[in-house]
């Protein structure tokens, strides 16, 4: 792990990733996780919608994943994680900024009124 970790390679990656993602950084919290097979980056967002947005890459195949999480508090007030959207297989990091891109305007949320409608109209 530590040899990817280190790697010039993956701090490059993650150089540009954040370089081209700063412009969220008044909206969301970055924090960045190494694991063995890859790294990930979770951008955490408290507002009037909370929710997390995890993009994985990892090193076996190189290709990109992200996920996206509507956050609910338990009554515990502990936080539950609802996965609502996600995209694998990505290749670049213009791929990856523009799937990054819908899923922070809102492709989620459009993905989830869309399933409601279906419901509502076929039931």
């Amino acid at each position: 792990m530590n040899q990817h970790k280190f790697s010039l390679e993956t701090q490059r990656e993650l150089e540009s990733f954040l370089e081209k993602t700063k412009l969220w950084k008044d909206i969301f919290s970055f924090k960045i996780e190494f694991y063995f097979d890859g790294w990930a980056v979770f951008l955490k967002k408290n507002h009037i919608y909370p929710k997390c947005i995890v993009v994985f890459r990892s090193y076996e195949t190189g290709l990109y994943s992200i996920r996206s999480y509507e956050i609910h508090l338990d009554n515990l007030n502990k936080e539950e994680y609802q996965e609502k959207n996600f995209v694998g297989n990505i290749e670049n990091e213009t791929e990856l900024i523009k799937e990054l891109k819908a899923i922070i305007y809102g492709k989620d949320l459009r993905e989830k009124v869309r399933k409601i409608n279906q419901k509502t109209f076929t039931a």
